[in-house]
């Protein structure tokens, strides 16, 4: 009985570690039956951008253009290979092989700051990329936001840069939901304008055969995968983050959508369980931090600090951090140093933990802007208690009290 609870519990434990490459469907949805494809122990990140500016501050959806080059230099320095959308539709096929570590770096929308910002780094770099566009923006100016058919065309010329379908006219999941209760007709009708013309459009465009589509929102029903089949959809993506392997489902194909405010998305997406990660990219924060942003740490239960004695006129009472996985921590402060410490409570489970803080001056109301950091734990450490219950499974060893009343509150 001891062995049972404990692997059980440690068995629920690793495949929380291991939802990364097997994300969770969040619809209703019984996805068509797949092609046999065996998987081939590869794995594809798929990374997801909207927007890229200059000088403007970041935002969830905007991102830094140094920033932005910052991360393509990292891949590029990497062993990763960034693959061409061919390359991944051969492979899904199981008509050719990429490398076991593998990125696919998407575009969404068709945002003019594309070409004005990130074309020219993906050419310097030569990195290929695909752009996920929808009809209702592209080539429409809007107020000079939108790439224009011709800046389209020159990408594509290049060689480097691929299209995909984002619909017609983007519709947020409330339009859909409000659609759909109107009976399955105009459900139909409805989905079939979004796939079908937007597909259409850009085939006549562009000259090409578009097989690959992103739901806008990531949202999706039941009544979208037959019908993305009988349109010529092969592929089609969502945003929940995730590793792709040769045998994922394809009308559900996880991707990280990569914010411009912090880096926890592009850190997940990075590391592959399969040997190769990328360096995380360095980022400077106006306090000092430990452990510092990015770094990789030994210990599952570390000391998290922040030192705040920079801030003037610091309302020392109003100090909050976040971690992720324990929500509003409870923090040690040092009135004289003005650094602001707790130790991890539970051992981290994830391969990377985004903290936060934020914090008021005296006299004000609102909160200062938050400062956002996230740590690493090497792969070893995370995965040690998952060898341990193989371990346990394969061998068949009853642990005996008080051993195994302390392995339960690992």
């Amino acid at each position: 009985m001891t062995v049972v609870r404990i692997t059980l519990m440690l068995g629920i434990f690793c495949y929380g570690l291991h939802a990364q490459e097997t994300p969770i469907t969040t619809t209703d949805s019984s996805p068509l039956p797949e092609e046999s494809v065996d998987d081939d122990g590869s794995r594809v990140a798929v990374l997801g951008y909207h927007v890229f500016h200059g000088t403007l501050p970041a935002t969830q959806m905007r991102i830094p253009t140094s920033k932005f080059r910052s991360q393509m230099e990292a891949i590029k320095k990497s062993n990763i290979a960034v693959i061409t959308l061919e390359q991944f539709l051969t492979w899904r096929r199981g008509e050719g092989d990429i490398p076991p570590q593998s990125i696919l770096l998407t575009m969404d929308d068709g945002w003019r700051s594309v070409y004005t910002e990130a074309f020219p780094i993906m050419k310097e770099l030569k990195l290929p990329f695909t752009i996920f566009l929808y009809k209702n923006y592209v080539g429409s100016n809007r107020g000079g936001r939108a790439l224009s058919l011709s800046m389209i065309r020159e990408m594509v010329s290049s060689k480097l840069c691929t299209i995909g379908s984002h619909s017609v006219s983007h519709p947020f999941p409330s339009k859909i939901k409000k659609v759909a209760k109107e009976g399955p007709e105009a459900y139909e009708k409805f989905l079939r304008n979004e796939l079908g013309t937007s597909k259409k459009f850009l085939d006549n465009t562009f000259k090409i055969k578009v097989n690959t589509y992103a739901y806008p929102g990531g949202y999706y029903t039941n009544e979208m995968f037959p019908l993305a089949k009988e349109l010529g959809y092969d592929q089609l993506f969502t945003v929940k983050p995730g590793k792709i392997r040769r045998d994922s489902p394809r009308y559900t194909l996880p991707r990280y959508i990569v914010l411009g405010n912090h880096d926890a998305a592009f850190n997940a997406a990075m590391v592959f369980r399969n040997g190769a990660r990328v360096p995380t990219v360095p980022i400077s924060l106006p306090h000092p931090t430990k452990p510092e942003p990015g770094e990789i740490i030994a210990s599952r239960l570390p000391d998290i600090e922040i030192d705040l004695s920079g801030v003037n006129n610091l309302d020392p009472e109003s100090v909050v951090m976040r971690v992720a996985g324990f929500g509003k921590v409870p923090l040690n402060s040092d009135p004289k140093s003005f650094i602001y410490k707790w130790t991890v409570s539970r051992p981290l489970r994830q391969p990377l933990c985004e903290i936060t803080t934020q914090w008021r001056l005296k006299g004000k109301e609102r909160y200062e802007p938050v400062i956002r950091w996230s740590l690493s734990l090497p792969y070893t450490s995370i995965c040690s208690l998952c060898f341990f219950s193989n371990f346990l499974i394969a061998s068949r060893i009853t642990l005996i009290p008080p051993f195994s009343r302390i392995s339960l509150v690992l």
